[in-house]
């Protein structure tokens, strides 16, 4: 039986290794496994003496400054804890600019001269850590020989176990600054983009009347799609190896059959890796809502419900970590990568994102009452104003190398940003800026300027799957951000453009409130519609793939970048600079080096096809010639020759990279991604041509239906 052969029947033939946990009764106390493996609040209740707990409290909900004198108290118990579940070393937990987390271990335990060793945890260094900053992609925020960088405990996301079945390691999420105060992670500017929603939208309430709000949060609640193959195909490959993603595969016979895999019977093997994906993450405190199958064959998706966007954006990481972990167990490999299967579908992480108060409502849900209606139509034309004012900025929030073979594709949203509102909300907002009166389908109406407005319609239409920016009845669906992405970056800018937003809103509400003498009702209608006739542009409710969308988004003079060259330099665009200093969510410097780290990126194709392809067509074309057949001969020798051509030319413009970042990335656009294009197009083709126990690569019809 040929190689590839022996790795199918070895993949099909899965069966449970006899470590399964089982299903216990989950209506006992000792069943609930939500948090286990987290110092939260209530451990904190446990262990902490009363006034430190309220103390700590008060840091994580209202964002108040830590005092340090509790610091040593809550390290101690936070120590006993972590030791009573294993725990010998801590690490502070941190996000770099690599798009993944990083720690750097240290033992709990110093000798203490007698032959002894004692463990130790204080509050300094629960405070305060020093890894490396200069081996960290920096952007040019950091030289070599500038090595000094800190870590800083971020209260506000509770400290949880990295297990191993060797140990157990106590990690505690940190902020990651030089020593200059700049900011060499994601968390950083997310915490700082939080508190100038907060003030901005706190302000806005006041307008209202409201003075019982004192915090306004932000939530986030993440869709993750990803593949599972076997991993005896993973490892056979080379390009899943080094890229994430296959840069050579011809589409299977059998495609996107959506009765077929979308929402199917979920295999067992999948199942089972599923479970104890869950298992984990619920330990961790992760709250997983959502298991199905997705589109494509072997892809499928996993969601949490909202949470904060701080604490959501820390459990995207960990979620990450934690289905690569737990996929080999299960013979499986979880690819994160956008696009890792031409002509399938490929993987995104949708970004429900709303503003709550910490008295319980939900600013972007149009609610029951006139109050709620007025209230809600303001902060709905905040969003659509910071949409339409930075919509290139958003786009560049989630640009990468992945994205540019996923966005603007028949399972992703376009390149060009929009905001879909759904039918009925749009022509309520179209009644306002026009000042009319707008009837619903089932007879209520919306009054313009009077107080007695009725409820709006929370699911007025159909959802739009081709929108890049959807209103779902009670928050925003931003559905452009990259699988493998992590979250920080896009919610950054949106809390940020956000708080712009309101702010001007605010004060165009002020001043109207002043033309209206106090009448709140018709200056919220006034700002209501002047904001939407200023900005409607942004909205658009067919269908984001057609081409007469793209004419009518040019006319609108909507931006289309498609690709990541296009859109980085949005990152340092002068409204951007703008926007991210007046809020000091991120300086001009901060900026430039991210803009530079998010530029690069790496290739494999040329290997792979001259060191492993070409040599199987080179036999096969041997076979053809001792069996003497023409026709075959005739139909390819051309392609191999085309082949040979192929590969040369990417070997030689691999050689010509332009030293500018900018440059390299356009060069690799214009130049190499054609060039890799043209050399996978012949290699497809001599796939479907070259028999099968030549070929060196398992197959996508192997690699995505064999489960």
């Amino acid at each position: 039986m040929p190689r590839i052969r022996l790795a199918n029947v070895a993949a099909a033939g899965w069966s449970p290794n006899g470590s399964a946990f089982g299903a216990g009764d989950l209506t006992t106390a000792e069943s609930n496994l939500f948090g286990k493996l987290v110092f939260g609040p209530q451990e904190q209740r446990k262990r902490l003496p009363k006034d430190v707990y309220r103390a700590l409290q008060r840091t994580i909900e209202n964002s108040e400054e830590l005092d340090p004198s509790i610091a040593d108290t809550v390290a101690a118990a936070m120590k006993d804890w972590a030791m009573e579940n294993g725990a010998t070393h801590y690490t502070h937990w941190f996000q770099p600019l690599t798009g993944i987390t990083a720690e750097k271990h240290d033992s709990f335990f110093n000798p203490i001269g007698d032959g002894t060793a004692l463990a130790s945890f204080s509050g300094k260094e629960l405070i305060k850590g020093e890894p490396d900053a200069s081996s960290f992609p920096t952007g040019g925020l950091r030289a070599t020989f500038e090595a000094r960088g800190y870590t800083a405990w971020d209260p506000t996301s509770p400290a949880f176990l990295l297990t191993n079945p060797n140990g157990t390691t106590l990690a505690i999420p940190t902020a990651f600054t030089s020593w200059t105060g700049e900011a060499l992670d994601t968390k950083i500017p997310l915490l700082r983009s939080i508190d100038a929603l907060n003030k901005a939208a706190v302000r806005a309430l006041k307008l209202f009347g409201d003075e019982a709000v004192t915090r306004v949060g932000c939530t986030m609640g993440p869709e993750q799609e990803y593949f599972l193959i076997d991993k005896s195909y993973y490892y056979q490959r080379p390009d899943l190896l080094n890229c994430g993603r296959t840069l050579f595969g011809a589409k299977p016979p059998k495609g996107h059959e959506l009765d077929d895999h979308y929402f199917g019977t979920i295999p067992e093997r999948v199942l089972a890796c599923m479970l104890e994906t869950e298992r984990e993450l619920l330990k961790l405190g992760v709250p997983i809502k959502t298991r199905h199958n997705e589109v494509a064959p072997a892809q499928y998706e996993i969601a949490p419900v909202f949470e904060n966007v701080n604490l959501g954006c820390d459990h995207q990481q960990l979620l990450m970590t934690v289905l690569k972990q737990i996929a080999p167990r299960y013979d499986l490999v979880c690819l994160l990568h956008e696009k890792p299967f031409a002509g399938v579908n490929g993987s995104g992480k949708h970004n429900n994102w709303s503003m709550g108060t910490d008295t319980g409502q939900n600013l972007l849900d149009p609610g029951d009452t006139p109050h709620d209606n007025l209230q809600f139509l303001f902060f709905a034309s905040a969003v659509i104003k910071a949409v339409d004012t930075h919509q290139g900025l958003l786009r560049a929030s989630v640009a990468g190398a992945g994205q540019d073979h996923r966005l603007g594709a028949n399972e992703a949203p376009p390149a060009i940003i929009s905001i879909f509102l759904g039918s009925e909300l749009e022509k309520v907002f179209e009644a306002i800026a026009k000042g009319k009166v707008h009837v619903g389908p089932s007879g209520e109406f919306m009054g313009l300027g009077t107080p007695v407005l009725p409820p709006l319609p929370k699911d007025p239409g159909d959802r739009n799957r081709t929108s890049p920016f959807a209103f779902t009845g009670n928050k925003f669906e931003f559905r452009a951000l990259g699988s493998s992405m992590s979250p920080s970056l896009p919610n950054t800018v949106l809390n940020t453009i956000v708080a712009e937003a309101i702010d001007a809103l605010s004060e165009d509400l002020e001043a109207a409130i002043k033309v209206t003498k106090g009448n709140v009702d018709e200056a919220v209608t006034k700002v209501v519609g002047d904001n939407y006739k200023a900005h409607k542009r942004i909205v658009f409710g067919g269908d984001g793939y057609s081409e007469a969308w793209h004419k009518e988004a040019a006319k609108r003079k909507l931006l289309n970048l498609k690709t990541t060259p296009d859109a980085l330099p949005q990152l340092i665009e002068e409204s951007t600079i703008s926007v991210f200093s007046n809020y000091g969510v991120l300086n001009e410097r901060e900026l430039h080096s991210r803009y530079e780290v998010l530029l690069e990126q790496a290739e494999t194709a040329a290997d792979i096809a001259r060191t492993m392809l070409l040599p199987a067509t080179l036999r096969y074309l041997e076979m053809i010639d001792d069996a003497g057949i023409d026709a075959l001969d005739d139909e390819v020798r051309p392609l191999v020759e085309e082949f040979v051509a192929a590969i040369q030319h990417l070997a030689k413009v691999n050689l010509d990279h332009p030293e500018d970042t900018m440059e390299e990335a356009i060069y690799m656009r214009d130049v190499i991604l054609p060039a890799m294009a043209e050399t996978r197009r012949l290699a497809d083709t001599l796939e479907r041509l070259t028999p099968d126990d030549l070929w060196p690569l398992p197959k996508y019809s192997e690699m995505l239906f064999i489960k």
